[in-house]
């Protein structure tokens, strides 16, 4: 009697299945990789919009918070926002939101001497963004990133009843990069000593 061998092997659907499922498998592992590539950012670019908005927070936070411009002759004895003789000497040196006149908030910004000056800053970008004193950080570095900054009044109660909304301000510093990297960082000027400038 003659018996029939069974073969060792695969038959070709087999090997045509096992090919499809690998294909998949690989493809799918292509695409997360893709993907992961594409929403992950730079360490570089994030470090570096971290880093502008530290800089910038740290000059308005180490700015005078006080009742009268510090041009005024009075400003070491101002006790309130008001002109005469416990106030500032004249309604022009007043500090209010915003640069006073004369002060701008464009690229050199040794013209802003108040916290509050900073309100309605001008947004920088590339080679724009330049250090205190005006003089440009890169020349070419900063191609894609931009500063916006915005001061504001707090709300009643926002840093508790201790403080009263006239007497701190809220800074936020946004810094937008390449790659659509955004940071920003807030921080709060209180009016702890309204006569230093």
């Amino acid at each position: 009697m003659y018996r029939r061998r069974h073969a060792r092997g695969l038959t070709l659907i087999e090997v045509v299945i096992f090919i499809v499922v690998v294909a998949i498998g690989f493809t799918s592992l292509f695409m997360l990789h893709a993907n992961t590539a594409r929403v992950s950012v730079d360490p570089l670019i994030r470090k570096q919009a971290l880093a502008l908005a530290a800089a910038f927070l740290e000059e308005i936070e180490l700015r005078p918070f006080t009742y009268c411009d510090p041009d005024d002759p009075q400003v070491f004895s101002a006790q309130s926002a008001s002109v005469g003789a416990t106030g500032c000497s004249s309604a022009g040196t007043l500090e209010n939101l915003g640069p006073e006149a004369g002060e701008s908030s464009g690229a050199a910004r040794t013209s802003l001497d108040n916290v509050n000056d900073y309100s309605g800053f001008a947004t920088v970008s590339g080679a724009n963004i330049r250090d205190i004193t005006g003089s440009p950080i890169s020349a070419t570095g900063l191609n894609g990133y931009s500063v916006s900054i915005a001061v504001a009044n707090i709300a009643a109660g926002e840093l508790g009843a201790a403080v009263p909304a006239s007497e701190a301000l809220k800074i936020a510093v946004t810094v937008t990069g390449p790659a659509g990297v955004s940071v920003q960082l807030q921080g709060y000027r209180v009016r702890y000593a309204p006569n230093t400038p």
